[in-house]
């Protein structure tokens, strides 16, 4: 049941939750958001035209309101199109866009809110903490998430001072007020990475905007399968770096020099006797692995980057430069075509999204 502080005439947040063909995650998120105390909220769920339980599941919550995403405009993207109904229906002096496939703290939104006053950001954005259950999951992400945070700081997207901005879709807190004079998802109505480009228009605006990882408000499980995990990033790397396979290149010979390290010595045996042929080896995989932590994931997880996940992420990274070269980017049910710029220079006001960053 929704309390009573979610049902007002001026609610001071509306939460939107974009859902397409969710009803194995919608239910864990509305009920951590419906619990929510210690501010006027409002829940709208925009149902992008799923085929399974989505609907029926967001009804299920008295108080919930479910509308139906208009149809799908040429140049759109499906989130950007589901949110932007969203945005037209809300009546909240704050606007917090987050996934279906979140869980929200208890607490967590008054203490977002607080933050982003306290802060004097115009947008707050968190990563949140990543749950990784499959072998690839918990290979993959760690080195993704590396990547991230190496290019890209939130200290410095935070810092009014930087360029950089960036933000993460899965938890978007933007003032109404903002989301407006800067065009909301209207204006980035195309971009794949629509968190990415509602920070820029908001940073370039002038607005203070604030990101952090925030395992202390919220979680996601962001894919479910190893199809899912390499349609998702499919779907994004290629566009979150600047030279992706200069990139895959580098993080491949990363890789590979520990295990070629090893094995040299079975086709030169003279090695064998050399007590500091396998030292170098050594470093670099503690290297790799060491990488790893900036990313918050536990040390096994580390680990199983650095022996399975660099290789995984350099695929993925040629895929999806591939992909987008190609214009056959899919992403659940959709295909989106080439952009103009499938290799994006990264320059001083040109953002990455964030995932788990540190």
């Amino acid at each position: 049941m929704l309390t009573t502080e979610t049902v007002t005439e001026h609610p001071q947040v509306s939460i939107i939750v974009p859902a397409r063909n969710e009803e194995a995650s919608l239910g864990d998120c509305l009920r951590s958001l419906v619990a929510q105390i210690g501010v006027n909220f409002e829940v709208i769920v925009v149902d992008d035209h799923s085929t399974d339980r989505t609907r029926e599941i967001a009804l299920s919550f008295p108080g919930v309101r479910v509308i139906e995403a208009a149809p799908l405009p040429e140049g759109w993207t499906g989130k950007n199109n589901a949110v932007t109904s969203g945005a037209r229906e809300a009546r909240g002096e704050w606007l917090l866009f987050t996934d279906a496939d979140t869980v929200h703290l208890p607490g967590s939104l008054a203490a977002a809110l607080s933050e982003a006053h306290e802060n004097g950001a115009e947008l707050l954005s968190y990563s949140p903490e990543q749950i990784a259950v499959t072998f690839w999951e918990r290979a993959t992400l760690p080195v993704v998430f590396a990547e991230l945070a190496r290019q890209y700081s939130p200290s410095k997207v935070s810092d009014p001072a930087s360029p950089i901005a960036a933000a993460n879709g899965q938890y978007i807190l933007i003032r109404r007020e903002t989301y407006d004079a800067v065009g909301g998802h209207a204006a980035i109505a195309g971009d794949i990475l629509e968190d990415v480009a509602l920070a820029r228009a908001a940073k370039t605006s002038g607005r203070k905007i604030r990101f952090r990882y925030a395992a202390d408000r919220v979680r996601t499980r962001m894919y479910r399968n190893y199809a899912q995990l390499r349609d998702g990033w499919t779907k994004n790397l290629a566009l979150l770096f600047p030279n992706p396979g200069w990139l895959a290149m580098k993080t491949l010979l990363w890789w590979a020099f520990p295990f070629a390290n090893v094995l040299l010595p079975l086709f030169v045996p003279a090695i064998v006797h050399r007590a500091w042929w396998f030292v170098p080896g050594a470093l670099v995989y503690a290297r790799n692995a060491g990488r790893m932590r900036r990313a918050n994931f536990d040390l096994p997880m580390e680990f199983l980057g650095a022996l399975f996940g660099m290789p995984m992420f350099a695929y993925l990274m040629l895929r999806s430069k591939k992909a987008h070269a190609k214009g056959s980017v899919t992403w659940k049910g959709r295909t989106y075509g080439p952009r103009d710029n499938p290799e994006p220079e990264v320059i001083h006001h040109a953002p990455t999204t964030a995932g788990r960053l540190s």
